[in-house]
């Protein structure tokens, strides 16, 4: 009898040293979800399993098959990981304390390229960008849109392609088969990035002067650019911009901090307008731009999305020296920071027709109201 109470006592200490718990995940939703990533507050999972936080990494999920599935813990103590899943399914994963600190393949990338007059780059699977910093300014003069770097390999290239670039082996400016750099930024917000809309003009800010990385995959990239005070019409404001990006994502997701604003002002988000046979798509939450065709690269498709709508388009334009800029912009008031979404879709990366990539942002939109819903 006493030998049967100690395995019993033995075979319990084992299962609670090994305590399992069950994340259910379920798409409300009439459509299919590819790469939608589910955040969990780090706080109760550490709860629930038993491990202590200095063994975040020691985590193991698995799907209902058992197939591990790649997780990362974020810097604002989030679990997150990936789920493709469709229309009003629901999927079952397993998570368990591990072993040993878990290495994943990463899936985005973000850099400070010192080498290339201080640039930070960012990419996923899908899409890569980049923004101007300090060093650049002496030289191309001040900028601080978004500049987007055409992709069409699942591969992380940043470093392969800056590398070659410098060395003379090869432009980013030229497609060898993974894409290419061909966006013109100048002095303009680019690929969706957002400024000051005072009087109906743009107060545009000049180079990032400081980056913080604060995430850097497997599933999630994060940088926060700090920028020198901005004066906008006689008042100065302080503007923190904080970039994250997710795998298999098109878009960015932006939050724009505007210090020592008090009141309301009316900001903008922009996608450079180019002359030519351009088209635009405008509805109450998200704003689509088809630059004009282009025989060295196509058709590129830029999108921002605001998940609580915008007051209202407009078509900004001014003229600096000989250049003319144009925008497509999407007007909001800002009274606390704003968060939108802002990238673009490839005729040569998964989206022959603007149709394609307008049913990918509608998609991305109503995700955006309708959350997964995640039980633990």
């Amino acid at each position: 009898m006493k030998n049967l109470l100690f395995i019993f006592l033995f075979i319990f200490v084992l299962s609670c040293s090994d305590k399992k718990i069950l994340i259910t995940v379920q798409n409300p939703s009439d459509f299919d979800r590819s790469s939608q990533t589910v955040e969990i507050p780090l706080a109760g999972l550490l709860t629930k399993t038993g491990v202590r936080a200095e063994n975040v990494g020691k985590f193991e999920l698995a799907d209902s098959e058992g197939i591990p599935v790649t997780y990362q813990v974020t810097s604002n103590e989030k679990f997150i990981f990936q789920v493709d899943i469709k229309a009003n399914e629901t999927r079952i994963f397993k998570l368990k304390q591990g072993k040993n600190d878990r290495q994943f393949q990463p899936k985005t990338y973000a850099r400070f390229i010192k080498e290339r007059k201080d640039d930070f780059a960012w990419e996923n699977d899908k899409v890569a960008f980049r923004i101007y910093g300090p060093a650049l300014k002496p030289i191309d003069g001040p900028s601080n849109g978004i500049d987007a770097w055409y992709k069409r390999t699942n591969e992380l290239i940043i470093d392969k392609w800056y590398k070659a670039d410098l060395a003379g082996e090869g432009s980013y400016h030229e497609d060898h088969g993974e894409g290419l750099d061909d966006y013109k930024v100048g002095r303009s917000l680019g690929a969706g990035a957002m400024s000051p809309y005072v009087k109906d003009s743009l107060w545009l800010n000049e180079n990032f002067v400081r980056h913080e990385l604060i995430d850097n995959g497997p599933i999630r990239s994060t940088v926060k650019l700090i920028y020198n005070k901005l004066n906008v019409d006689g008042k100065e404001y302080g503007e923190i911009r904080t970039i994250s990006l997710d795998a298999g994502s098109q878009l960015n997701k932006i939050t724009q901090t505007y210090e020592g604003v008090s009141g309301i002002i009316p900001v903008a988000a922009g996608i450079s307008k180019r002359g030519g046979n351009d088209s635009i798509i405008a509805k109450d939450n998200y704003l689509i731009y088809a630059e004009p065709y282009s025989n060295k690269v196509g058709n590129v498709f830029l999108a921002l999305i605001f998940p609580n709508g915008y007051k209202k388009t407009d078509i900004n334009t001014y003229q600096i020296g000989k250049e003319l800029f144009s925008h497509v912009l999407a007007v909001c008031d800002y009274k606390e920071p704003v968060t939108y979404y802002s990238g673009y879709g490839w005729s040569k990366a998964g989206f022959p027709d603007i149709s394609n990539f307008e049913k990918y942002v509608a998609s991305f939109s109503k995700s955006l109201k309708t959350p997964l819903k995640v039980v633990y």
